[in-house]
């Protein structure tokens, strides 16, 4: 099979005529080199390949729970559908004016108006943020010593400059609509279930840690379980989310004259390159679910002036807390080393915005995803169809080793869509994606119904959650 022309070597005849081409910024053919060129898909195409593989060999085996009565399910159904209108105008009112993190004061009055045409009083701002909205159902009979608490959740900030490449219009009516309809199920029938629903829309996200922030705030006091659902190429139960923290290192030198007097100097761009080399080396050692990337925002102003400060922004992820854990010391020391190999000062702050811990999934909860997403003809893939290789972070985590939640995934766009880009934006304002809204809404309604009217299957979730190692002290973890 023929290797992509890019990473062909050249012929010896070709070498010689390669040393002879022009260095003055052009190409060999007189093309200047003015774009990036198309990564190679080969190993995309691979993935895609497992992925195909996998399909038929693995399968749900999902737990025998009773949950609530399909009577009910085929109630809570029609009133999620009967919002198809609604919930389809705030989904591209959303895609139309994104709002990036802390910013989505537009997208927050929405919801507020959304709640209040259904008679639904909300708070806004709450819970130490100005943009975050919170609403609650309660039944008649609740009783918090006998009854539980499930919170659904919306997320709704965009990307800058792409807009809602990650499908968080579609996400905020998820959780919108699943709202909605547990609230009028329950006016049309006070004993339909008894138990206490809490909405929760939640933003900054990405990169932000906005859920983090609200759960100090008391967001999740008094909630035994949450769940929400991801915009993805694909249906999927349950995929490998990293942790992540992030980490700004300052690098601090002397100013002199970088021509006649540099040894006067202690360059703070050199540590900030041997920084950077540095982690591009530890790379060797880490394990494959490991990522670090960074960036140097400040590297000097002028040549002729030996750097004094220079800054590193990065992001560690890990599949699990304490492997992040590790990767952090890792990373803190090989800042520490390119400081004393350039001779300058050094400072690392971790966690400038909260860190995020993986998701920690919940199998008996999952379980009733599955089946309420074939209620609504999907079917999602098992956990493990999709390489763990394309994983990412959310601040859900955070939520996930508070109490047990799920954060399963919703297929609107073509399987080779990557999420954070262009072409997901777009598919986020679709069809597909006005459909997975209201399939995503009755997957969490249906999931909260029987959570809150199936004491077997809450005390299975309670106990998949203890098993796997929640319940940890999320702003003590990496204190």
């Amino acid at each position: 099979m023929p290797r992509d022309r890019a990473s062909q070597d050249p012929a010896p005849g070709d070498r010689a005529a390669a040393d002879r081409a022009p260095h003055d910024g052009a190409r060999g053919d007189g093309a200047p080199r003015d774009a990036a060129p198309e990564p190679s898909h080969a190993y995309l195409d691979q993935l895609r390949r497992d992925t195909e593989g996998r399909k038929g060999e693995l399968a749900h085996h999902l737990a025998d729970h009773r949950g609530a009565a399909q009577e009910l399910h085929e109630r809570l159904e029609s009133l999620v559908d009967a919002q198809a209108q609604g919930l389809t105008r705030v989904l591209h009112l959303l895609h139309e004016n994104p709002e990036t993190a802390f910013q989505e004061h537009r997208a927050a009055a929405w919801i507020v108006e959304y709640l209040a045409a259904h008679d639904i009083a909300a708070q806004s701002p709450v819970h130490g943020l100005d943009t975050a909205v919170r609403a609650e159902l309660e039944s008649e009979d609740f009783d918090p010593g006998r009854h539980r608490t499930i919170a659904v959740m919306s997320e709704y900030d965009a990307l800058p400059g792409i807009g809602h490449g990650c499908g968080h219009n579609v996400i905020a009516v998820t959780g919108l609509g699943a709202f909605v309809a547990l609230v009028e199920l329950l006016r049309e029938d006070p004993r339909a279930f008894s138990g206490r629903v809490v909405y929760l829309g939640t933003p900054a996200e990405e990169g932000e840690g906005g859920k983090e922030i609200m759960a100090r705030a008391g967001a999740l006091e008094g909630v035994d379980a949450a769940a929400m659902v991801h915009s993805y190429p694909v249906d999927l139960v349950d995929q490998v989310w990293l942790g992540r923290r992030q980490c700004e290192v300052r690098f601090h030198g002397r100013a002199s004259h970088a021509s006649s007097h540099p040894f006067l100097g202690r360059n703070a761009l050199d540590a900030a390159v041997l920084a950077y080399q540095g982690l591009g080396l530890l790379r060797q050692q880490t394990p494959p679910t490991d990522r670090i990337h960074a960036v140097l925002p400040e590297g000097g102003e002028r040549p002729n002036i030996i750097t004094e400060e220079a800054t590193l922004r990065l992001y560690v992820r890990s599949q699990r807390p304490e492997t992040l854990g590790t990767l952090s010391t890792r990373v803190t020391e090989v800042m520490e080393g390119a400081a004393l190999m350039a001779g300058v000062g050094v400072t690392v702050a971790w966690d400038t915005s909260p860190a995020t811990l993986p998701v920690l999934g919940n199998g008996p909860l999952s379980d009733r995803w599955v089946l309420a997403q074939r209620r609504r003809d999907r079917e999602p893939y098992p956990a493990g169809t999709v390489s763990e290789v394309l994983a990412a972070s959310t601040d859900f985590g955070n939520v996930s080793y508070r109490v047990p939640g799920i954060h399963p995934l919703i297929g609107l766009a073509d399987e080779d869509t990557g999420l954070h880009s262009r072409e997901f934006a777009a598919a986020a304002a679709t069809p597909a994606a006005e459909k997975a809204g209201l399939d995503g809404a009755y997957g969490l309604a249906a999931v909260a119904l029987d959570y809150l009217t199936d004491d077997d299957l809450a005390h299975d979730v309670a106990e998949d959650f203890r098993a796997n190692g929640g319940g940890i002290s999320v702003p003590d973890y990496f204190a």
